[in-house]
């Protein structure tokens, strides 16, 4: 287990720094898991992040991939799978849960704890993380990826973006209000969607290649709540410009206390981490 801290000193001129617990705690525990978010849930974060895929029933499924994949699953014999031999959108519910999802040693994250799990589905888990919030007296949002593409969509490996999109705010308001929650995706069909049909929910604009900053408001078309690149990618100079335009900065994924401290020096807005047990708030010292 890591055993790095990050000392970081809240006063109150300062903004309120979103930790997020990428996929849970996928550094600790089987990722995208109910598991996964109640070990992110004791440690200091502000906001649990998790991807959703839809099934062949119509159920929106925490899961990175919309297959199984071979890097984290074991099929119901407990076999190794082949990478998109199994469609989650051409699965049911009931058969997806007969993977495990848990047990396998993950090649890059040595220290994730090794338990049968299974991939849930997300109204499940908001029910659960929901109630242990409460006990807790937390106040945690969420941040929910949209895993789309038009190559995916193409494949028949998920509905149209504007679709999918309905069908996970759907599932959403059952259990959360607007205000807790953020949207993201490296489709910007969905956020483009989601800005004109659902204006109340928080957006974030996700980009894996290299980019220019101005070109990302020409081509996204609306101003997003947060950008949310590589942080290998980001610049003050970045930061600068997207504060400048009044958006909020949270790079991904960050696994070590040198760029978690370098990042913050260069005025970020949050991290997304692996690794919750990064953190260390010092709230009371002045």
């Amino acid at each position: 287990m890591f055993k790095f801290f990050f000392f970081l000193l809240i006063t109150t001129q300062c903004f309120a720094f979103d930790w997020q617990s990428h996929r849970g705690a996928r550094g600790l525990y089987p990722e995208n898991t109910i598991g996964a978010m109640m070990v992110g849930l004791e440690y200091p974060i502000n906001t649990l992040e998790m991807d959703v895929v839809v099934t062949s029933d119509k159920k929106i499924l925490v899961s990175h991939e919309p297959w199984m994949s071979d890097e984290i699953c074991l099929d119901p014999k407990k076999k190794p799978v082949e990478n998109k031999q199994h469609n989650i959108s051409k699965m049911s519910l009931k058969d997806i849960q007969e993977f495990d999802c848990g047990s396998k040693a993950h090649p890059r994250f040595p220290n994730q704890k090794k338990v049968k799990e299974v991939k849930p589905e997300l109204g499940k888990l908001l029910t659960a993380t929901e109630k242990k919030i409460k006990a807790l007296g937390k106040t945690i949002n969420y941040s929910i990826e949209i895993k789309s593409t038009i190559q995916e969509e193409m494949q028949d490996f998920q509905p149209t973006a504007d679709i999918f999109t309905d069908m996970v705010i759907n599932t959403i308001k059952k259990h959360l209000t607007p205000e807790r929650v953020m949207i993201q995706s490296f489709d910007w069909r969905v956020l483009r969607y989601l800005h004109h049909t659902y204006p109340q929910y928080k957006t974030v604009a996700l980009i894996e290649e290299k980019y220019e900053p101005k070109s990302v408001l020409l081509k996204l078309g609306f101003t997003p709540t947060v950008f949310s690149p590589n942080y290998e990618d980001l610049t003050k100079e970045h930061v600068d410009f997207f504060h400048s335009k009044n958006i909020l900065v949270i790079p991904w994924t960050v696994n070590d206390k040198e760029s978690i401290k370098k990042l913050i020096e260069m005025k970020v807005d949050g991290i997304i981490t692996d690794y919750p047990n990064l953190i260390e708030t010092t709230a009371q010292k002045n």
